[in-house]
């Protein structure tokens, strides 16, 4: 692989996806088809191609496009779930956590400190309670068998010590803080566009802008977004992993919406924040606010848990509310509280959480489960629902393991556990590359064939925008590599200029002399 190539059948491009798509609805019949292409359709695509299936995954927009792009970026270990009981949630996710941060994407998922601050507003009962559970969720992490190097011990804070890590907490009446760790993925859409290059790479045809009009046992009646011309992919087994969608594409699935928004404020509102913070919200005994330096020159604050009620719209809005309730609990905080007009961005995703309570939905959506449901409907479609970011990839393995059963398809024992993105080395090897840190943490080492980009030509060694990291290299890349089809796919997932809407106008002629470029990267 030369500097300027992507891994060998890797690429992503509008080419590819023309002629993949002529292939897919000509007639022939493939193992499995997957409709979705967030992180779950994704891994379920990675994951039936690793076992030797002949795959078609098709999503109606983009990679990422959905509520896999809206997360926290963290990668949970599961603590939050012990305090409901839920141990077996608790430990696959954990179990999952070590897997991402281990084997699968080390480039792409490391480990976040985070600091509760012990303000007055924190009672000492309350600090022992997070304390128990900071150290339950460090036993999580011996139980799944992750390493220390890789997730430090909780430890209790001085006040010094509190303030050194989050300068922009209240001094007054400051009793310390608690220094705890999770996991922590760089870009959530990064991570979808990984699995889905990883997919192609093991012989996935991955087409986005397909919409499934309506899906059978059989496969699907599908039209390319792009011209309007309707056709029809056949395949012996069907996936359903449309996320809050799915219950339009097969029936007896009842999904309850839950919103979860948070706030983009640039980072030098909070300075200097080595760590994220966990803000208990008043009156609740196990929820925070979390705050979540994302080294763009962005802080994100999050996030809400509200029930959503009607139609699910394609980009959920953030109603006035959220962005209340959010700076009210940072301002509990903070030495300066944080004005409405420092809110640059907000944005929105809607967990597909599963109902099954007989009796009607529980009255607050926190309290559904977020554990995974996999269902096969009577016509033989395959649907899998619920869980979360962390867990994508057991609910794929699941989700083909119960396919396959159903339909009869032949697949070998699940690999994913143990295969790596694309991208993924070991971090001594990451830490290595002759590259600047941010695109490593990016693009793993690929980052080589990005940076080499720009040093060939300097006009794409150029930021995209003022202030702003990415580079023109990394859209070029995008178009040439990861799919990429119009400005929004570059600016909106492929990297995460567009949660700022005054910086995505600012970005928008950059990202549409990109796609003007036509000559191949490499033959």
């Amino acid at each position: 692989m030369s500097h300027t190539e992507a891994a060998p059948g890797s690429s992503l491009s509008a080419h590819r996806r023309h002629r993949e798509l002529a292939e897919a609805a000509d007639g022939r019949t493939a193992d499995v088809l997957v409709v979705g292409l967030g992180a779950t359709g994704a891994g379920v695509a990675l994951d039936a191609a690793a076992r030797g299936l002949d795959v078609v995954a098709v999503d109606s927009h983009d990679l990422a496009f959905g509520t896999s792009r809206w997360s926290s970026k963290l990668i949970h270990g599961g603590l939050r779930y012990l305090a409901s009981a839920q141990f077996d949630v608790a430990h696959e996710s954990a179990v999952e956590r070590g897997v991402l941060m281990t084997r699968t994407a080390p480039h792409l998922v490391a480990a976040q400190p985070f600091v509760l601050p012990l303000t007055p507003l924190v009672s000492r009962s309350q600090a022992s309670l997070a304390w128990t559970g900071f150290r339950a969720g460090d036993m999580l992490r011996l139980a799944a068998r992750t390493p220390r190097r890789v997730l430090p011990a909780p430890r209790r804070l001085t006040a010094t010590e509190a303030r050194h890590l989050a300068p922009s907490v209240r001094a007054a009446g400051l009793r310390g803080g608690l220094l705890s760790w999770d996991g922590k993925v760089t870009d959530d859409a990064r991570l979808v566009t990984a699995l889905a290059r990883t997919a192609a790479a093991h012989g996935a045809r991955v087409l986005t802008r397909v919409r499934a009009l309506e899906l059978t046992g059989t496969g699907a009646r599908i039209r390319d977004e792009l011209t309007g011309e309707e056709g029809e992919i056949r395949a012996r087994a069907v996936i359903n992993a449309t996320g809050v969608w799915a219950g339009t594409l097969a029936d007896g699935i009842r999904i309850r919406p839950s919103r979860g928004t948070h706030l983009v404020l640039r980072s030098e509102r909070l300075g200097a924040l080595p760590a994220g913070l966990h803000i208990p919200v008043p009156g609740e005994t196990n929820r925070f606010v979390l705050v979540l330096p994302q080294g763009d020159g962005r802080v994100y604050v999050g996030l809400t848990d509200e029930p959503v009620e009607g139609g699910i719209p394609d980009v959920p809005e953030v109603p006035e509310t959220d962005i209340g309730f959010l700076l009210d609990v940072l301002g509990s905080a903070l030495d300066a509280p944080v004005g409405r007009d420092e809110v640059i961005g907000a944005f929105a995703g809607l967990r597909p959480l599963l109902d099954t309570s007989p009796a009607g939905a529980p009255d607050r959506t926190s309290d559904i489960s977020r554990r995974h449901a996999v269902l096969t409907s009577p016509d033989g479609v395959t649907t899998v629902v619920g869980g979360k970011l962390t867990t994508y990839r057991r609910m794929a393995q699941d989700a083909v393991d119960a396919a396959a059963a159903a339909r009869g398809l032949r697949a070998a024992p699940s690999p994913t556990a143990a295969l790596p993105l694309i991208g993924a080395a070991d971090p001594g090897r990451l830490r290595a590359l002759p590259v600047p840190r941010r695109l490593v943490l990016r693009y793993g080492t690929e980052a080589v064939a990005v940076h080499a980009l720009a040093a060939q030509d300097p006009a794409l060694a150029e930021p995209v925008l003022p202030g702003h990291p990415v580079t023109r290299a990394e859209l070029l890349w995008a178009v040439h590599h990861e799919g990429a089809l119009d400005e929004s796919d570059l600016l909106d997932r492929r990297t995460r200029i567009g949660v700022v809407p005054e910086d995505r106008i600012q970005a928008l002629p950059v990202a549409r002399e990109i796609l003007g470029r036509t000559a191949p990267v490499h033959p």
